[in-house]
């Protein structure tokens, strides 16, 4: 009878001793809070605290309030910060920001090539965005490639010898630079300004069917809003067919915030849509209000974008 008790309690102590290293298993902190990525309702949200670096460019303007109001839904504190472009990578790069959106191999290349070791692709979102020199369609007579500017002294002089550009720090300034210099364009000036400003110059110019010759990309509104060609580069200074657009993060960020990075990962885009957004945006002038109210109309796609993650 005393050998039976003792296998009993044994037997007890292998059970206790087993439930206590399964416990040890889960991932907790001193105050016993379960730190594991995985709960059993999903992928959890981990810091709930998420910046956000853009620059008011069209589809960096819909594409990140989008998420970020995605984001706001499943529980993050979300801050949008704009900034100039060069500040906006850095500060991904630092770690001071969380993510952003990044157009390569071709615009944004200095810039990968300068943080790749910081910086993680997290999703390639769109597959093709091409970039050149571009004019209203009503001059496709006078040109349809950047080699018609050299020593172009009409078309030059009708238009001061200028090419309306954006913001100084920006991807596509840096490769008509150097269209510039392969294509000899030595009379020829790049002016900076900002992607509003060179709108309100292609408004004008659009509307009174002068001429102007401007850096444009796909996607953006202005090819709804106008009719546009991107001029012929033989020499492909601009990457040719196209970049490719990700979301881009800094290191340890899936880590860190593994359900904000889980949404990234599951973030879907196509053209119509992203053109519908910008649209509105430009529209609105409220790109905030235009993302909550995509989110709220669009249900079925926020909830592939949040599949699998902690409610």
């Amino acid at each position: 009878m005393l050998q039976k008790s003792k296998l009993i309690a044994l037997t007890l102590l292998m059970l206790i001793i087993g439930l206590v290293a399964c416990g040890d298993n889960n991932d907790t902190d001193d105050n016993g809070t379960n730190n594991n990525n995985e709960s059993s309702n999903g992928v959890d949200l981990g810091d709930e605290d998420i910046t956000i670096a853009y620059v008011p460019w069209a589809d960096y303007e819909a594409r990140l309030h989008v998420i970020a109001q995605v984001l706001k839904n499943i529980g993050y504190n979300v801050d949008l910060k704009e900034m100039e472009a060069g500040p906006m990578f850095t500060s991904v790069s630092d770690g001071s920001a969380d993510f952003t959106s990044m157009w390569l191999p071709s615009t944004h290349t200095e810039y990968w090539d300068e943080y790749q070791d910081n910086i993680e692709k997290v999703n390639q979102v769109l597959d093709k965005a091409p970039l050149s020199l571009a004019v209203p369609t009503y001059m496709a007579d006078d040109v349809d490639s950047i080699e018609d500017l050299k020593d172009n002294d009409s078309l030059g002089e009708s238009v001061d010898w200028t090419i309306t550009g954006i913001d100084p720090g920006a991807g596509i300034m840096m490769m008509t630079e150097k269209a510039m210099e392969e294509y000899e364009l030595d009379n020829w000036n790049l002016e900076e300004s900002s992607e509003a400003a060179m709108l309100a110059t292609l408004s004008e110019a659009y509307d009174n069917e002068e001429p102007i010759i401007f850096t444009g990309w796909e996607p953006h509104f202005m090819f709804g809003m106008w009719d546009l060609t991107l001029l012929d580069d033989p020499k492909e200074i601009y990457g040719g067919d196209g970049d490719q657009i990700f979301l881009v993060a800094r290191d340890d960020f899936e880590s860190d915030s593994p359900a904000a990075y889980k949404v990234l990962e599951q973030y879907t885009e196509n053209y119509d849509r992203l053109n519908e957004l910008m649209g509105d945006i430009e529209e609105t002038g409220n790109p905030e209000e235009v993302a909550e109210q995509f989110v709220d109309d669009n249900e079925d796609l926020v909830n592939e974008w949040t599949e699998g993650i902690a409610k």
